[in-house]
């Protein structure tokens, strides 16, 4: 049975919740599972990761009663995400219950595309604003390379599903020296004639390992994507970025939808970050590079009171990181070398 649904008679009237950098936190990114069935090289890797035992991830239950508490502190926008999100089974229903949280008038998805294709009239019945869609390349060996899966049809299919039903499609492309440069012009294409958002994101070192030298080191900076667009496409526009808004947004001359880059590893947006993560096992982050700032699936199955949890999630709220680079450093020195993004929550 599905817990009880908080309301305001029983917990404070909503009022935003602000960091002490006085950030409001109203967008959770919720890992619905830490599986997923590609073998991105940058995400994880090749023999995959170690996963957690069924009982150890957050039921669909505690998921609702959680972001329900949450929107009590004035969450209003959550991203599904994983792993992959449609590796776990019943994920539509559990949706379909998520839309009914009082407070919660965003819902949208991170997916890489593989499984979504015969669940988009679902998603377009629940009223999902928007997919962000993982595609590194446009070419089917390449893409074979870096996933070690060979399901880009797949994707594709997925997202020409999408197009038809009217959902907005953000596609999500990891720039990766001497592996997919050659894709990043015709990813760009897509924008010319289909109304969607192409981002180019910085890579990350969420792949299980470490990355020390740290973002100077970069090759393919947020600086240096834009130069490389530029030198094809001519000046790009940017457009107004919207609160908390991680991408840089650009106009083509000439093309319908735009592109974007996000700076990812070199944190130019953490300034107005609104966001937190819950990972699949219950670990709440404020940041992508902290080491996470509370157990909730202990406060869920130690028999808490829905008070005593938002009493937890507030205090935990109020020592945030200023940035990554300050959550990264606070971090133990054992933890230094990074999880995968699949237990994170893209």
């Amino acid at each position: 049975m599905l817990p009880s649904i908080p309301t305001s008679a029983a917990l404070p009237a909503v009022t935003p919740l602000y960091d002490q950098h006085g950030r409001p936190l109203e967008y959770l990114r919720l890992a619905v599972t830490d599986r997923c069935n590609l073998r991105c090289f940058y995400c994880m890797p090749e023999e995959g990761i170690k996963y957690m035992p069924k009982h150890e991830l957050l039921s669909y239950e505690e998921m609702l009663r959680l972001t329900g508490l949450l929107a009590t502190l004035g969450v209003r926008k959550v991203r599904l995400t994983g792993g992959e999100p449609f590796v776990r089974r019943d994920l539509v229903p559990f949706m379909e219950r998520l839309a009914q949280l009082p407070g919660i008038d965003d819902i949208s998805l991170t997916t890489n595309g593989v499984l979504t294709a015969p669940h988009v009239p679902a998603l377009a019945r629940l009223g999902v604003k928007a997919v962000n869609l993982s595609l590194d390349t446009l070419d089917r060996e390449r893409f074979f390379q870096i996933t070690r899966r060979d399901e880009l049809p797949k994707v594709l299919n997925t997202f020409y599903a999408l197009l038809e039903v009217g959902i907005q499609v953000k596609i999500n492309a990891v720039v990766m020296d001497g592996q997919n440069i050659d894709d990043l012009i015709p990813l760009a294409e897509l924008s010319r004639e289909l109304p969607v958002d192409v981002r180019f994101i910085e890579e990350m070192p969420f792949n299980g390992g470490s990355h020390e030298a740290g973002p100077a080191s970069l090759p393919w900076n947020h600086v240096r994507i834009r130069q490389h667009l530029e030198a094809h496409f001519g000046s790009l526009t940017p457009v107004a970025m919207a609160a908390g808004a991680t991408a840089s947004d650009y106009r083509i001359a000439g093309h319908q939808g735009r592109v974007g880059i996000i700076a990812a590893y070199s944190r130019t947006f953490c300034g107005t970050c609104n966001r937190l993560r819950l990972t699949a096992e219950g670990g709440i982050k404020t940041c992508l590079y902290d080491q996470g700032v509370l157990d909730t699936r202990a406060l869920l199955r130690g028999g808490k009171t829905d008070e005593e949890i938002v009493a937890a999630l507030a205090a935990a709220f109020r020592f945030r990181a200023a940035n990554g680079f300050e959550a990264e450093r606070q971090r133990p020195l054992h933890q230094l070398s990074f999880e995968s993004m699949a237990t994170i929550g893209g």
